[in-house]
Order: structure tokens, then sequence, then C-alpha cells
């Protein structure tokens, strides 16, 4: 691991508990096949990554009822926290809630909190087609908030059915993470809760292509909505470069996101050895970044965002 430098703030773990869980509800195959802490600590070695953020991927540990999708989400946030106590210098957490449940997500963020010293909390972009931006979720948002919590966002299935033939991971996945952006700045959270540091999957979905777009429409649609509002409340976000770090898609992150807010993520273990070391050669290569900005994305915004790691 000689010269490690990379902290992944998009990787995923497949805990025991989670992938019995997708088998009971018959939704094993979105679990990747033999995942465990000495094959992420490998991988992590390939690609010089000195320490990597779990996070449970979708569906996320709402598979059954209330009591189970509370018990789950605990079981995975223990089980998370005990990677990190025997891995500090390698792990981080972002701990499961078990939303739309509002009253077993909130006793989630204090267990996390209060007894795990969570990093952060993952928030599927939705659920069951509502938005992270609902009044609904206003209490989740009011405690993590309270928390100055950094709060990673990750896509799940839209609320609807895929397109045939195309697969919802190529296109669904990224429109889903956009959604869930517009719904969390069209509704007020980034400006009424600034001690949240939200950081979108994927750089954001379409947002930094589009974000000029959804500012001028939503003010047409809707003139209570400023332009530099929305626009500012956009820019608010942080990204990751988990399969964005492209030719195309790095030049519209790095003209729309705010110096400071794009993070490294390898989207492992969703994604083979192939395919993250094609987009991490792909920021390596990347000429209109100086050193200075490589060491930014490869490490120092993440240890800005979650100084624990600072070191490593």
């Amino acid at each position: 691991m000689a010269g490690a430098s990379r902290i992944d703030m998009h990787q995923h773990l497949l805990p025991p508990e989670f992938v019995s869980a997708l088998e009971r509800h018959g939704m094993g195959a979105w679990a990747p096949a033999g995942w465990s802490a000495e094959g992420a600590l490998a991988m992590m070695d390939a690609h010089e990554i000195a320490a990597g953020v779990l996070s449970l991927s979708t569906p996320g540990p709402c598979l059954g009822d209330e009591s189970e999708s509370r018990l789950l989400t605990r079981q995975i946030n223990q089980r998370l926290a005990e990677l990190v106590k025997g891995r500090p210098d390698r792990f981080g957490m972002f701990a499961s809630v078990p939303l739309p449940d509002i009253d077993g997500s909130l006793e989630a963020i204090r267990h996390a909190y209060d007894d795990l010293s969570t990093d952060g909390v993952v928030l599927l972009a939705s659920h069951q087609g509502t938005y992270l931006g609902a009044p609904a979720y206003e209490p989740v948002m009011a405690e993590l908030d309270r928390r100055a919590a950094v709060v990673f966002i990750h896509p799940t299935h839209l609320p609807g059915p895929p397109a045939p033939g195309v697969h919802p991971v190529l296109a669904d996945f990224l429109l889903d993470t956009t959604r869930a952006a517009i719904s969390l700045v069209l509704n007020g959270i980034p400006k009424r809760y600034p001690n949240l540091k939200i950081i979108l999957s994927h750089a954001g979905g379409f947002l930094p292509f589009a974000a000029y777009r959804v500012a001028n429409l939503a003010n047409v649609i809707d003139k209570d909505l400023s332009y530099s509002e929305v626009l500012d409340g956009l820019s608010t976000f942080y990204f990751d470069t988990a399969l964005s770090s492209s030719p195309s898609a790095l030049p519209s992150l790095l003209q729309f996101a705010r110096p400071g807010h794009i993070v490294f993520g390898s989207d492992s273990p969703y994604c083979d050895d192939k395919t993250i070391a094609f987009f991490a050669d792909g920021l390596d290569r990347y000429e209109d970044l100086d050193p200075e900005g490589h060491a930014a994305i490869n490490r120092r915004n993440a240890e800005i965002l979650l100084p624990r790691l600072t070191a490593r």
C-alpha cells in the first residue's frame, strides 16, 4: 500500500445480516457475492485507497415490516461500528436509517452518534416515491442538522417501472439522485439546515449539467423561487466521483461544484476492479487539474469533512 493516498467516500459493505434479509425477501440478486472486510482492504490496496467510508447501498434496511427494518438497521450499524473499531485507520462508516419510519430513523441516528461514534449517515434519495425534501422528513433533517452531520445520499430505484431493456443503474439512478437534490433545494432544506454537509453520489447524477436549467425553470414555474436562491442551494452540495471521473463528466462537475466540494468514490463492490481503475485513472490523468486539485479530490476534501481520517 505504499503511496496510498485516496479516501474513498463511496464504498459499500454487504454484511451477512443484510445479505440474509435480501435473500429472505427474494432480492438476493441485488447483492454482489463474496464481500468481506479482507476483500475490501485488498481492493483498497490495489487502487491506492488509504481509507474507505462504508455504507449500505440500495435497497437499504427497509425490507420488511417496521420492527424488522429497525432491527436490521441496528444490526448493520453495529456491524459497521465493529469494522471501524477493528481498523480505524482503514474504515469509516455512514450509518443507515430505516426511512420512511421517522421515529425509527431518529432512534437510529441517536444510536449511531451517541453509542457508535458514526462518521455520518447514508440516506436513500427516495422512499416509496417520496423524495428527501418532503415535509414528512423534516424531523430527520432537523436532527441531522443538530448533529452537523455528513449525509451521503445514494440513489435507489425510481418510483415506477423501469424502461424495458434499460437497466436502472444506467440512467434511473442518476435521475433519482438529481430529483433528491432538487427536492431538497426547492423545499429549502440546505437554507434552513446549514450545518448539513450533503454528498451526492455519482457526481450528483445529472445535476451539474442541468443546474442552470433547473434554476431558470424553477423560477418560471414558481415566482417565489428566485433563480439565484435555487442555484445557490444546488451549489451547496458535495459530489463524489464514483463512476463519474470521465472526460465528459469531469468538466461539468468541476465547473459547477464549489471549491473543496468534490471527493473520491469507487462504488466498490458494485463496480469491479476494471471499472474502478478506469475512473480512478481518468481522474489521475485529467490535465485540467493541477497537483493541488488532484490531492484535494483524492484526499484533502474528505479529510476536511471527516477529520478523524486525517493523516491515515
